[in-house]
């Protein structure tokens, strides 16, 4: 049941065992501004880069475990299942800013931070592509909650695809994350295509929604949120011994996030000479429409195959 879910999630956005092979180039990276990550097998090798923006600790650490899930979305190897449960990404290499706390919760200051050293380190490790799984803030900070959109805005102006989650405040209109409201990023809701039926803790169902109100329409498009398999922080055993719960299953925009961020990193290692606007534009326009409002599902459900196909 579990290998269907994890197979589900890639047939719904059309990420074929083809397109993970047929690629141009590993030199690209993800940068993750999460909770941390942790020494999962099926990252051996390809952390490039960690640091801690809330504890200031060296070396890499996960005290939550949503970094290491959110992580494993991205471009999880699936070494640990014989390739069963990789990420969108299984090939791309990880830049990690912790700037949430074990309890999944930062400081504006520690995003601030986080994002400065993601365009710092943009040339360095040839970052293509920005998640961020996350809402943080206060109704009372909106003047720096702007700084930090602008700063996105920024990131995205060197180049870099930025990606955002729509947030779990839905099903009300307007409910999108701040990080999330900017014009540039590519903004992420849940939707599960009907595959679950209508239970009623879908992660669709508290997705967060756009407004009519806004200049612009968001979110922009929108993945599985629901169930995700991925990487588990509190796996056991090791590779002579072999591995036990190595995954785990969550929900929410967190997850539907990276899936996103994946795809777009798969899509620039097929097509490494392609630029973020390019990037976004294919992903809109090949995207699946569910038959939804706008506020909830944006331009529809990603479509790896039908972008790439177009590249």
């Amino acid at each position: 049941m579990v290998v269907y879910v994890v197979n589900r999630v890639r047939k719904q956005v059309g990420c074929t065992d083809d397109i993970q092979r047929d690629i141009v180039t590993q030199d690209l990276a993800v940068a993750v501004l999460d909770t941390g990550i942790g020494a999962h097998p099926d990252f051996n090798g390809r952390i490039v880069e960690f640091a801690d923006f809330v504890n200031n600790r060296q070396g890499c650490y996960d005290d939550s475990g949503h970094g290491t899930h959110v992580a494993g979305c991205v471009g999880g190897s699936g070494y640990a299942s014989h390739g069963v449960y990789k990420g969108m990404a299984p090939a791309c290499r990880l830049c990690i800013g912790k700037v949430l706390d074990q309890n999944g919760e930062g400081s504006i200051d520690s995003m601030h931070r986080g994002i400065v050293w993601v365009m710092q380190n943009r040339l360095r490790h040839r970052i293509r592509v920005l998640n961020v799984s996350l809402g943080i803030g206060t109704s009372g900070e909106r003047e720096r909650m702007k700084e930090l959109v602008d700063l996105l805005d920024a990131v995205w102006d060197q180049g870099i695809v930025v990606v955002c989650a729509a947030g779990n405040n839905g099903p009300k209109e307007g409910t999108i994350s701040p990080l999330g409201s900017s014009r540039r990023v590519i903004t992420v809701g849940c939707h599960e295509g009907g595959y679950f039926g209508a239970r009623r803790d879908l992660c669709e169902n508290y997705s967060g929604r756009g407004s009519r109100a806004m200049m612009y329409r968001k979110p922009d498009v929108v993945a599985p949120g629901t169930d995700i398999v991925s990487c588990n922080l509190q796996f056991l055993g090791n590779q002579r011994s072999g591995y036990r719960n190595a995954y785990i299953r969550k929900s929410g925009t967190s997850m539907s996030t990276p899936i996103v961020s994946g795809a777009a990193a798969l899509f620039l290692q097929k097509y490494p000479d392609a630029g973020n606007e390019e990037v976004k534009r294919r992903m809109i326009y090949s995207a699946r429409d569910m038959g939804d409002s706008w506020s909830k599902q944006g331009w529809g459900m990603i479509n790896l195959e039908e972008m790439c196909s177009s590249g």
